[in-house]
């Protein structure tokens, strides 16, 4: 959409993800980044921490629910999103603003630990659904398996990397 300001934060995750659910039966995911910049002090030959920046963020839907069975705190993460701005009063009648991500993307940072993932029989999100589950070759209409979803069998049918 336009004018909106989207952010990459990487970090680690505070807490365990939340899950709740709307009213409607919506799921929502809350969850809390710390990201903490490093710089190497060359007078000290030493990295350096800056200060925490701690950011709030959410997700909705199946990918709330992915994060929630997914995701625990410690795990080093990479989320893409919206930044939002939401303003509220305090019990004591004072007015407050905070700032929080609206996670369009996440998934564990592989830099710095390892990750099963597991890929789910059907996407509700992003248009997939409504994409065939093996879509047939260009100028064939008998394909193997693996030349149709190289990444789901780990591999092309000569056994060689699809890229």
């Amino acid at each position: 959409m336009a004018n909106e300001t989207v952010i990459t934060v990487c970090g680690v995750l505070g807490q365990d993800p939340e899950l709740r659910f709307t009213p409607a039966g919506k799921p929502v995911a809350n969850l809390s980044i710390a990201s903490t910049p490093s710089r190497y002090d060359r007078q000290t030959s030493q990295w350096t921490d800056g200060t925490t920046m701690w950011m709030r963020a959410s997700a909705w839907g199946d990918m709330a629910e992915n994060i929630a069975e997914s995701l625990r705190k410690g795990m080093w993460v990479i989320a893409q999103g919206r930044l939002g701005q939401r303003d509220y009063t305090t019990r004591e009648g004072e007015n407050r603003s905070v700032l929080q991500l609206e996670i369009d993307h996440i998934g564990p940072d592989l830099r710095r630990q390892r990750a099963q993932v597991t890929k789910q029989a059907t996407a509700s999100q992003g248009g997939f659904a409504q994409q065939p589950a093996q879509p047939a070759a260009f100028g064939s209409g008998n394909v193997p398996a693996a030349a149709q979803d190289p990444w789901g069998t780990g591999g092309t049918p000569t056994g060689e990397p699809p890229f």
